[in-house]
């Protein structure tokens, strides 16, 4: 039976102790752990996690000018079809965060910004997967292109900020991530035009 609370709770929750973790299964991207938890109530469960890399990855929103973004289509293995998205990518080894924004747009989209901010870090799914992506705004873009490691050739989009509605409701932007990112950086950039 769930508690109803409201936000911010004043209630203060004991996390539950993972009193076992073991891998059950991995390949070379991702390990599959089987966690024995106890809940301070003294409930014991069990529960399967997919772990990836423990750096997480990034997704980058490029603003071309005021107006306009840039987007990838690139093939998702996951729902086998294409998809349209932002440039992203996975944090390399001691890699900063908006290094590894940086070098994935230059890989993607052919370009490269003098500007970087860490607008927001979210997770996908965090009842069975820990993997962090890291949402980056990349502003002040000048031509700069990287080797990158896509077995195609990507098509790059441009998209205007006020047609992200659109944007959400296409049949070929199914990542949640875009979807959020595009949102949340509306978000901020309106903001910055009214102070």
């Amino acid at each position: 039976m769930s508690k109803k609370t409201s936000i911010p709770s004043s209630i203060t929750l004991n996390a539950p102790i993972i009193t076992e973790c073991k891998v059950v299964a991995q390949s070379r991207l991702f390990r599959i752990e089987q966690l024995d938890i106890t809940f301070s109530n003294g409930e014991e469960v069990v529960y399967e996690r997919l772990k990836g890399s423990s750096r997480g990855g990034v997704l980058v929103v490029a603003l071309l000018d005021d107006e306009t973004f840039l987007m990838v289509r690139e093939y998702g293995v996951g729902v086998e079809g294409y998809e349209l998205m932002f440039p992203k990518g996975r944090i390399e080894n001691d890699e900063p965060i908006e290094e590894a924004a940086n070098r994935e747009l230059q890989e993607e989209v052919g370009y490269a910004a003098r500007k970087l901010t860490l607008i927001k870090s979210m997770t996908l799914a965090p009842g069975y997967m820990g993997h962090l992506t890291h949402v980056v705004l990349a502003e002040d873009l000048y031509p700069a292109t990287l080797e990158g490691d896509e077995p195609e050739p990507l098509e790059v989009v441009e998209w205007k900020l006020d047609n992200i509605q659109e944007l959400s409701m296409r049949n070929d932007v199914t990542e949640a991530r875009t979807i959020a990112a595009a949102y949340i950086v509306k978000s901020l950039l309106d903001k910055r035009l009214v102070e």
